[in-house]
């Protein structure tokens, strides 16, 4: 194995305005797989361990800047001027070093090249320090160039890089692209930069004229040709950032099925990076993870399921549910239908079923909310049953109220708690309860009236309606029966 080769800076250029997106959020920003682009080239340019990471900040800077201080907020962060250009953006990164910074390897990239790995920016820095390189570009060859900049060479070596915009009929016949991600002799480009005008096409200052500077200064010029061309792949408009993301996911997911998952259908099966799933999981379809979701050994999620920040704990089953900062315990079944809020832990063998919504609520172990509820606010001990129809009420219209119910509890049908209320162990409701005072252990917990039928309210209360013709249809019915009953005694008295 080889000794990874730490570069001296590594410098993001993320000062474009990003037009072609079409939108008020700048492109960088814009989210791939759960991570901005902007977040995952920082991620990778902090793998590879450089000394000094800069982003070179312009369009909308100050959200931008916000953005990239809480991602991380050990880059340094550097304005571009007015001067338009790679080149100049370049400039303005190296400005922001230490006088110590500039001697070494500098690496160049760009914040809207999510794929681009830490493996490959490492095998850039590895192969131009080896090499004793001014500067190594990292190119790709591609069917169709139009609109990249190309890789000139004479043999094996590099001695420029001329825009598509620049280039003559010839040239743009070249087939080897520049992806715009470099690895520099700090002394070199900066002495090169300076050299640097805008007389060309497009205005602007270039970042790629220091290789032909470095060339004719008798400097080698290097490239490193990717074999995956999705690495290089910039996201300019959302045409192309979707294509990113599904390949991105395409590759998750086939990393996930390699190392023990069994993904049933991966075309409808999204999982963030950031995922991780233990061997003999099931994946099934229209399911989607997300964030820091952790799934166990034999555990099946889906179909059509969506976890954010979830645990699930092995051999639990979850199905057709929505989940957010949860913990599912082993051997647990929710769904379907169900919606898990932040603060839900459901204990081991638990079970929260069809129609539930549950937030800040924590179930012991064998504990069952069956069917058509919400628990919010609550603790619930250990082996209880929660019936169908049971809420807690823990909203008054100012402050949230908890509910506490303890361990082998039975709840019956369309139960509701008024919080702040307490269920002692071994304690039941009647049907339709309305529990405002706690109930001690083992007691009964009943709100029963005597009920009072009020005959012939709807005729009265609502003449016409379909409902009073229904009665009034039903009482006729009645009569007539019972008028036939009585004449049929007569005949047979008679």
């Amino acid at each position: 194995m080889r000794t990874p080769v730490r570069p001296t800076a590594v410098i993001v250029l993320a000062a474009g305005a990003g037009t072609r997106m079409k939108s008020s959020l700048p492109k960088i920003l814009h989210p791939l797989a759960g991570t901005s682009l902007i977040g995952h080239a920082l991620n990778t340019a902090r793998a590879i361990e450089p000394d000094h990471l800069v982003a070179v900040v312009r369009h909308e800077r100050e959200e931008v800047a916000r953005h990239i201080s809480e991602h991380d907020a050990d880059v340094v962060l550097a304005d571009q001027d007015d001067i338009p250009g790679t080149g100049r953006a370049v400039e303005c990164g190296l400005a922001a070093l230490p006088e110590e910074a500039l001697a070494g390897t500098v690496v160049v990239t760009y914040g809207d090249v999510p794929l681009l790995t830490p493996a490959l920016l490492s095998d850039l820095v590895f192969e131009h320090e080896g090499k004793g390189s001014a500067v190594t570009v990292l190119s790709a060859e591609v069917q169709d160039p139009t609109g990249y900049g190309r890789v000139l060479r004479q043999g094996d070596e590099v001695v420029g890089i001329v825009e598509h915009k620049d280039a003559d009929e010839s040239q743009r016949a070249v087939r080897e692209i520049n992806s715009g991600i470099y690895a520099f002799d700090a002394a070199v480009l900066t002495r090169a930069l300076q050299q640097v005008s805008t007389e060309n096409a497009q205005g602007e200052k270039y970042l790629t004229d220091v290789l032909a500077i470095a060339h004719r200064e008798g400097g080698r010029v290097s490239a490193v040709v990717a074999e995956d061309r999705w690495q290089v792949e910039g996201a300019n408009d959302r045409v192309q950032l979707q294509a990113l993301g599904v390949e991105l996911n395409r590759r998750v997911v086939e990393a996930a099925m390699r190392a023990g998952t069994t993904v049933v259908d991966p075309a409808s099966t999204w999982i963030e990076p950031t995922v991780t799933l233990e061997q003999d999981t099931t994946i099934l379809p229209g399911t989607q993870l997300h964030g820091a979701t952790h799934v166990a050994a034999g555990a099946a999620i889906g179909p059509d399921t969506t976890l954010t920040d979830v645990t699930v704990g092995q051999g639990a089953k979850v199905i057709r549910t929505h989940g957010a900062g949860a913990v599912i315990g082993a051997g647990s079944s929710v769904g379907p239908f169900t919606y898990l809020r932040p603060g839900t832990v459901l204990g081991e063998a638990g079970k929260i079923g069809a129609f539930y919504e549950t937030k800040n609520v924590r179930i012991g172990d064998r504990s069952k909310l069956s069917h058509l509820g919400y628990a919010g606010d609550a603790e619930i001990g250990e082996d209880s049953n929660i019936g169908c129809g049971n809420i807690t009420a823990n909203y008054d219209g100012v402050d949230k109220h908890r509910t506490v119910i303890g361990d082998h509890v039975r709840t019956s049908s369309n139960t509701v708690f008024v919080a702040p209320v307490e269920l002692g162990d071994g304690a039941y409701t009647g049907a339709g309860a309305v529990v405002r005072q706690d109930v001690p252990h083992g007691a009964l917990a009943i709100t029963a009236a005597q009920q009072r039928n009020l005959e012939g309210w709807v005729e009265r209360r609502r003449p016409g309606s379909e409902a009073a013709q229904a009665a009034e249809r039903a009482a006729r019915a009645s009569a007539e029966q019972s008028e036939n009953t009585e004449g049929a005694g007569e005949h047979r008295n008679g």
